[in-house]
């Protein structure tokens, strides 16, 4: 139940000459009506900068971790948000939300305010940081972006900062699942794979990656949004038309997909692997 020294009934108008950190519900194929969390907000800001990316070319490509949103502003925007209408709370928006320094205590406050489960969207570029994995281990869904097998395919789909390689990404994600499970055994950790013609021929490796993490879910994807020319906040949430220049991506056809899912599913006897395209 919500705590008491928090009460629900408040509605605080949205900051003062800020948008909103608190967006949707939007429908998500893999969780229902999810709630957005954006603790970046101001623009673009990541640790990748990934060819397919909903939000284009990244504006702030950054590993520095920092209170990018005050948590007091968070707080005010959930109050004033439709939250009890979602399903479960995403922690997203415009770009890597574990570099929000104050990550933990928005979790906390979300947990203690709504109840709603807590899912996080991270490229794992952070989890090599033993504070980064202290940080979301409340949280309830973890799900972790795979995209390449070795580092020149990291650097083809998803160009990250300086320093970042697959190594530290694999590590840091094998450290969280072990810390993860012991502190938190109700939890559960996803690896988010995108699938385009651009990696296709590098499948089978990436299931081998993924087995070595040991999540409990897969989902394969493939790019359907297209991919905006020019940076707009909308597109952190905007699952339709919008106003702006984009590009269509190349996709994975519907029967690819099934010989991904099958080859993920052989590699992870352990794992649900699950499709874009419903299957799984």
């Amino acid at each position: 139940m919500p705590s008491s020294t928090l009460n629900k009934a408040t509605k605080t108008p949205a900051s003062q000459g800020f948008e909103s950190s608190v967006y949707g519900p939007v429908t998500s194929w893999r969780v229902g009506s999810s709630l957005g969390v954006d603790l970046l907000l101001q623009t673009s800001t990541c640790s990748f900068n990934c060819i397919y990316c909903q939000l284009g070319d990244i504006q702030l490509k950054t590993i520095e971790r920092k209170i990018y949103v005050p948590t007091e502003q968070f707080e005010t925007d959930f109050k004033n948000s439709d939250w009890e209408k979602s399903d479960i709370v995403t922690l997203s928006g415009s770009g890597e939300p574990t570099l929000a320094s104050n990550i933990s205590e928005v979790i906390h406050f979300i947990h203690e305010y709504s109840a709603k489960p807590v899912m996080i969207l991270t490229n794992g570029t952070t989890l090599a940081d033993p504070a980064v994995r202290r940080d979301i281990l409340n949280a309830d869904v973890i799900a972790i972006k795979l995209d390449a097998a070795t580092d020149a395919g990291l650097q083809q789909m998803n160009r990250p900062v300086a320093g970042v390689t697959l190594q530290s990404i694999v590590s840091g994600a094998q450290a969280f699942q072990q810390e993860y499970k012991a502190a938190n055994p109700n939890g559960k950790l996803c690896l988010q794979c995108m699938v385009m013609p651009t990696n296709l021929a590098s499948v089978e490796a990436m299931a081998d990656v993924a087995a070595s993490i040991g999540a409990d879910e897969i989902q394969l994807n493939t790019p359907k949004r297209a991919y905006p020319l020019v940076w707009d906040l909308d597109s952190r949430g905007n699952h339709g038309e919008r106003d702006i220049p984009t590009r269509t991506l190349r996709v994975i056809t519907p029967d690819e997909a099934r010989e991904i899912q099958e080859i993920f599913t052989a590699k992870n006897p352990n794992a649900t692997v699950t499709s874009v395209y419903r299957e799984g």
